[in-house]
C-alpha cells in the first residue's frame, strides 16, 4: 500500500487523523489553507467525486507551482497563491466551505532548502519569507530594528528566556558587520546562551523571528474568523499546531465559540450565548506508529471543530 503523500516525496503529520476529522463528503466543497507539497489535499481529492471541488491555498510560489503541476489539470481544483487569512476574500469560497485545514508553521520542504533560510542547522541567506516576494527579510528585519523590539519579539514569540542579552549582541554586532547568513546569526546566539540546554540554542529566536517576519500569529487569528464565516453547518475545521503558541490561538478559538463566557453577577442581564462551533475529541496528538518514522510529528497537535447549525 503506497503511504500518503509518498507521491509528493512528503509525508503529512496526521494524515489519517486529519481525514477522519474533516469527514470528507464526495459532493462536499473543502479549503486546504497550507497546501505545502499536497499529502493531506490528495487525500482529501481522492475522496471526492465529480461534484466535489478542492480550494488550494499557499503563500510560499514553490508549493503553488508544485500544486499547478499536480492538480492543476483537475476540474474539480481551484488554486490561489496567498495567506490562508484571506479565506474570506476569495471569491471560490463564498459560496461555502464544508471542510477547512490548516496545517500550521514552515514545512518541510522549507527546512530543507537552506536557500530559504528558515533553518539554523543549513548555512543560507537570512530570509525566513514564506513568500519570498513580500515583505521584509529576516536580515532587513533584523539590520533596523531596534534593540527593544528584538528582545521584545524573542521573547513573545520565542518565549526565550536571554532576549534581552541576544538583542544587544545582535545591535552590537551588526554594528560591526551586517547579519546576513544564518550560520551567522545561529553562531551568534549560541555565543551567548549557557550550555546545557538540550536543544539547539538558536532555536527559540528562530522560531520567534519567523513567526514575526510572516506574520503567523495576526494571520492564524484572521484565518480561523475568516473560515468560521465560510463553513457551511456541518462542516469542519481541522487545525494541526506545532507549538504552543499557535495551539493556544487555536484552543482559545474553539472555545470562545463553543462555550458560554462565565457569567457575570455585576450585568443587569445575563446575556445569552449561542455556540457555534462544537469541538471534536480535543487536543489529538500523532500516534507513536507516525512518531517513529517523523520525529517532527511528535510537537503536532490537532484540532478539530465543526460548525453549528444556530451560527449566525
Amino acid at each position: 500500500m503506497e503511504r500518503p503523500g509518498a507521491r509528493s516525496g512528503h509525508l503529512p503529520v496526521m494524515y489519517r487523523q486529519v481525514l477522519d476529522g474533516l469527514q470528507v463528503n464526495g459532493s462536499g466543497t473543502y479549503l486546504d489553507g497550507t497546501f505545502g507539497r499536497g499529502g493531506h489535499a490528495r487525500g482529501v481529492l481522492d475522496q471526492l467525486g465529480a461534484g466535489g471541488r478542492l480550494l488550494l491555498m499557499d503563500k510560499d510560489p514553490e508549493a503553488i507551482a508544485v500544486a499547478e503541476r499536480e492538480f492543476g489539470a483537475d476540474p474539480r481544483v481551484s488554486i490561489f497563491r496567498g495567506s490562508f487569512a484571506h479565506i474570506a476574500d476569495w471569491d471560490a469560497a463564498a459560496a461555502g466551505l464544508d471542510g477547512v485545514l490548516l496545517d500550521l508553521g514552515v514545512s518541510s520542504p522549507q527546512l530543507d532548502v537552506a536557500e530559504r533560510g528558515f533553518s539554523f542547522g543549513k548555512d543560507g541567506p537570512l530570509d525566513m519569507r514564506m513568500d519570498p516576494d513580500s515583505g521584509q527579510s529576516a536580515a532587513q528585519w533584523l539590520a533596523q530594528a531596534s534593540e527593544r523590539e528584538i528582545a521584545d519579539v524573542l521573547w513573545t514569540y520565542g518565549e526565550e528566556r536571554m532576549s534581552r542579552k541576544i538583542a544587544r549582541t545582535l545591535v552590537a554586532r551588526r554594528a560591526e558587520q551586517p547579519i546576513l547568513r544564518t550560520a551567522q546569526l545561529a553562531e551568534l546566539i549560541a555565543s551567548v546562551m549557557p550550555r546545557g540546554d538540550k536543544i539547539h540554542p538558536a532555536t527559540r529566536s528562530f522560531q520567534a523571528i519567523r513567526i514575526h517576519i510572516n506574520r503567523e500569529l495576526a494571520d492564524l487569528e484572521t484565518g480561523l474568523d475568516g473560515a468560521l464565516a465560510r463553513l457551511n453547518v456541518g462542516g469542519r475545521l481541522a487545525v494541526i499546531s506545532f507549538h504552543s503558541l499557535e495551539d493556544r490561538i487555536v484552543k482559545q478559538f474553539i472555545a470562545r465559540h463553543s462555550k458560554a463566557p462565565p457569567s457575570n453577577r455585576r450585568l443587569p442581564v445575563e446575556v445569552a450565548f449561542t455556540p457555534s462551533l462544537r469541538a471534536i475529541d480535543g487536543a489529538q496528538k500523532a500516534l507513536d506508529e507516525e512518531t517513529a518514522g517523523n520525529p517532527r510529528a511528535r510537537s503536532a497537535v490537532l484540532r478539530v471543530a465543526e460548525k453549528l447549525e444556530a451560527a449566525a
